[in-house]
């Protein structure tokens, strides 16, 4: 059984563009590193300023190989000072059934 995260926050306007380039950081370095069993998607909402963030774990519930790498390290640090709304986490235990997109 794996994990599904989703995290949904909204920046400060002037952060927005600072919270991105972080963001991508994080995922030039998971192309690098190629960690198996994952999928993480980023989505940045219409407004500009409100993000979405969801990981998906199909082997346990281990978030370790994104949330010890070095960029992820560096876009947590400050996260809570570039958003107008905190981070919100929500977290579900599932079996994934079928996809598309996701092996």
């Amino acid at each position: 059984m794996g994990r599904v995260t989703m995290v949904r926050y909204t920046t400060k306007p002037e952060r927005a563009d600072e919270n991105e380039a972080l963001s991508r950081a994080v995922f030039s370095e998971l192309h690098e590193k190629k960690p198996a069993g994952i999928a993480y998607g980023l989505f940045k909402e219409p407004d500009g300023v409100s993000f979405v963030h969801v990981f998906i774990n199909l082997a346990d519930d281990n978030s370790d190989a994104v949330t010890e790498l070095p960029t992820f390290k560096a876009f947590e640090k400050t996260i809570r000072e570039r958003c107008a709304t905190p981070p919100t986490p929500a977290r579900v235990s599932a079996e994934l059934i079928d996809s598309y997109g996701l092996k």
